[in-house]
């Protein structure tokens, strides 16, 4: 293919290459329990192997990944652990839970409503999940709900993150398929589409849980308090918020603005922090920032490698023939996606293949763009970042993970496919 970048021949078509590649990271992630830094860094290795790549083209694209992946993610990672781990030594995670309880009773809600409305002001998933996981572990004393708590918040952040306007995946598409036309039209569309996606989450885990243990379920102190918020433990995320339109005025483009109000937040945290609480507490950040960013670097250079091999040319080669006009644009997003792991990138790409196509036609822009987000999010799965990040968070086993997280967020994609799709008809 024209846009394979290698210099022999190819033993396997890129998209069998990827398939096989999937079917060994996951037999060796359950298998041999390898750090997934290293299984993601093999995992670049054989697919560019097998679909023919030059070894120096292999090992460049895998250097690239890692980098590119690095700046993207290593000050947002790193800076929302100093704060979390601030909070903990401060002993404010206790604080904050307590003055979210005297408004929110339900700590389903609490965990999904907060991630779904921090996600789009810092504009990103990730960010959002680092700041709210730690206060979702702390709803509940019960080892099994805590968990779920924090699947919970990682699914209500991407049902804002993924479809609303303007975040990182919508932004690209916007600017695509509406020129000229106000994204309030747009977000009248979205919001009640991503409302129902929170609040399905937030029911099927009510639903399969039975009932929430009474220790969650209402917060006594808080019903005996009035409602208020002490002002230390929200204050790093004021900083963040209030950061925004700062970064806005500086003329900062959506990338550097999200690394600049979390250093913000994370400067903050460390100076309202005790001289010897701080020394120990970025320590502890660091480290656990360290290990988060080094699985994340892993599957962008994965997803790199996976890009560089002509995996979208071939993609859209294969299904072009065969699929209907409709479905298209779902499944190509859905694919890239899959492969490479980033939601942004997947929203980048895709748009760009599907403004070459009939479907830029034949589609209501406003419907195409949900289609595309629908589409980032399946299937989540070890190319993509967030996965290996929740994984971490809970300590689940991988099939925990893709049970709870990839398989609620794959359904959520096809039922917002199949809505559009709908609509279009």
């Amino acid at each position: 293919m024209k846009n394979r970048e290698n210099t022999g021949n190819s033993m396997l078509d890129p998209l069998l290459a990827f398939v096989v590649c999937l079917a060994l990271i996951t037999v060796i992630s359950l298998k041999y329990r390898i750090i997934p830094f290293f299984t993601l860094i093999g995992g670049a290795l054989a697919f560019g192997l097998l679909a023919g790549m030059d070894p120096d083209t292999i090992i460049n694209a895998v250097i690239d990944g890692l980098g590119r992946t690095f700046g993207i993610f290593g000050i947002i990672i790193l800076s929302g652990s100093v704060i979390a781990r601030m909070l903990v030594k401060e002993d404010l995670i206790g604080i904050i839970v307590n003055d979210l309880r005297r408004w929110i009773q339900n700590p389903f809600s609490i965990a999904g409503a907060g991630g779904y409305l921090l996600a789009v002001p810092v504009a990103c998933c990730i960010t959002a999940f680092l700041m709210l996981a730690p206060f979702a572990s702390h709803l509940s004393e019960n080892e099994r709900l805590r968990k779920d708590l924090v699947y919970i918040t990682a699914l209500g952040t991407l049902s804002s993150f993924a479809f609303l306007y303007p975040t990182p995946v919508t932004i690209p598409l916007f600017s695509s398929f509406s020129p000229g036309i106000s994204p309030l039209w747009y977000d009248a569309l979205a919001l009640p589409v991503s409302l129902v996606i929170l609040g399905g989450v937030i029911i099927a885990f009510t639903v399969l849980r039975g009932s929430i243990p009474e220790d969650t379920r209402s917060g006594e102190r808080g019903e005996r308090e009035p409602r208020k918020i002490h002002l230390k433990a929200w204050l790093p995320f004021i900083v963040i918020l209030l950061s925004i339109p700062a970064g806005i005025l500086l003329g900062l483009s959506s990338s550097a603005l999200i690394q600049f109000i979390m250093l913000a937040g994370a400067a903050c945290a460390v100076i309202l922090a005790t001289p010897a609480i701080r020394v120990e507490a970025m320590a502890e950040g660091v480290k656990h920032g360290g290990v988060i960013i080094f699985d994340i670097c892993g599957a962008g250079a994965l997803g790199y490698v996976i890009v560089k091999g002509g995996f979208a040319a071939g993609l859209m080669s294969a299904v072009g023939d065969f699929l209907p006009i409709l479905c298209v644009p779902f499944v190509v997003a859905a694919i890239i996606q899959t492969a490479q792991g980033s939601r942004v990138v997947t929203a980048v790409i895709t748009g760009e293949i599907i403004a070459g196509t009939g479907a830029i036609v034949l589609i209501h822009p406003f419907l195409l763009i949900l289609m595309i987000a629908a589409g980032t999010c399946v299937i989540s799965y070890v190319t993509d970042p967030y996965f290996w990040l929740v994984h971490r968070a809970t300590g689940d086993e991988i099939g925990v993970v893709v049970r709870k997280y990839t398989v609620p967020l794959a359904i959520a994609g096809l039922a917002v496919f199949l809505f559009a799709a709908g609509l279009q008809a």
